[in-house]
């Protein structure tokens, strides 16, 4: 297991940082989905790490990717998803969190992650982080001069068991300081009667989760909403599908419950 770092993270032939689907979507909705991928630059290696845990839950958001491709088809909205993994640069933390550069996640330790000098922060920053939050500012940016109303969606998956403490929760529905579109979401999966759906969970913004919400959602003023579905529930594409469906189902009645309470005011 080789750990290599090189002076350019990652080569133009591995392509873009992020990538974004269906740039044209008519929809006011924004989705993100910071962990989408386990990919490694080839400059970085491994970091250290064994096949198992490049798989696992520590380097991407399993299943995530492909929820969020279904909302972004059922929505009809723009998705931007980060292309290497969040053990390279989380791009759900600043650049001055700890854990941007996880040194350990979970009961893995990443060797690779260790000691990194201020050169190796700013070259992942970089190359990683303000490419892919950039392209989020571009894109709301885009929606907003097209006159449209914006709303921020994050997609993240939790793993059923977190430090050997099994989590029976389906769907959380995060939010920080703005709860505007969390409630109504709420509200909508408790009319649907939807089991397993809980406000924070199994994260709050206490546990420095919802950078993204803040840097995009609440710093605008946009209505934003960060998901966090069990991992087991779409570990396949018939999974991610039912999932998608039924997440862009809340999201709709969620909007529609906001604009009825914002004309009531």
């Amino acid at each position: 297991m080789e750990i290599v770092l090189d002076h350019t993270l990652i080569d133009a032939s591995e392509g873009s940082a992020f990538s974004i689907t269906r740039p044209d979507g008519e929809s006011g909705i924004v989705l993100v989905c910071e962990h989408a991928s386990n990919r490694m630059p080839r400059s970085i290696g491994d970091l250290g790490l064994d096949e198992a845990a490049l798989q696992s839950h520590i380097a991407w958001d399993i299943g995530a990717a492909g929820v969020a491709e279904i909302l972004s088809d059922t929505l009809d909205a723009v998705l931007v998803r980060q292309c290497f993994s969040r053990l390279v640069y989380d791009c759900n933390r600043p650049p001055e969190a700890p854990d941007a550069f996880p040194e350990k996640s979970e009961v893995f330790t990443v060797p690779g992650n260790a000691g990194l000098s201020e050169a190796d922060r700013a070259r992942r920053t970089d190359e990683l982080y303000h490419p892919f939050h950039d392209a989020i500012d571009q894109v709301i940016d885009k929606h907003v001069a097209a006159g449209r109303d914006v709303v921020l969606v994050t997609v993240h998956s939790f793993t059923p068991v977190y430090f050997g403490s099994r989590r029976d929760g389906e769907l959380g529905i995060l939010h920080d300081a703005d709860r505007r579109l969390a409630d109504a979401m709420l509200e909508a999966a408790g009319e649907a009667e939807l089991a397993g759906v809980r406000r924070n969970y199994p994260y709050g913004p206490e546990d420095g989760v919802t950078h993204t919400l803040k840097r995009h959602g609440l710093a605008r003023g946009i209505p934003n909403v960060m998901l966090e579905i069990r991992n087991d529930l779409i570990s396949g594409e018939l999974e991610q599908s039912e999932w998608g469906v039924r997440i862009a189902g809340l999201i709709m009645s969620g909007l529609a419950g906001l604009k009825a309470s914002e004309a009531r005011a």
